[in-house]
């Protein structure tokens, strides 16, 4: 992994192995992701169009075009290979309230 995914690899499986990666589905069927970071920090990740709204992908990824992905990203998607996700429910409203937030914190 360390070879394909870079420094990325081993903070991504220890974010795996603490359990960081919470699975957000709402009745309509749409899902975000929340990786609660090293530093304490919840991000929220979108597989679906591979985007997460941490400063290290907005900077690594999309700006120096360094990377494909940042740690979070990476966390969620061997989670999902592993099984490893926590799963939560959520109304159509809290899932909204979870992805402005996050607008919120950028403005």
């Amino acid at each position: 992994l360390k070879f394909i995914f870079g420094p990325s690899a081993v903070p991504a499986l220890d974010l795996v192995d603490q359990r960081s990666v919470t699975r957000v589905v709402a009745p309509s069927g749409r899902i975000a992701y929340q990786v609660l970071g090293s530093s304490g920090k919840l991000y929220t990740c979108y597989s679906s169009c591979h985007f997460c709204t941490c400063p290290a992908f907005g900077f690594t990824v999309l700006q120096k075009n360094e990377s494909l992905l940042c740690k979070h990203i990476l966390a969620v998607y061997l989670s999902q290979a592993m099984g490893a996700c926590q799963e939560l429910t959520v109304s159509e409203e809290q899932l909204t309230s979870i992805l402005l937030a996050e607008e919120e914190d950028e403005g």
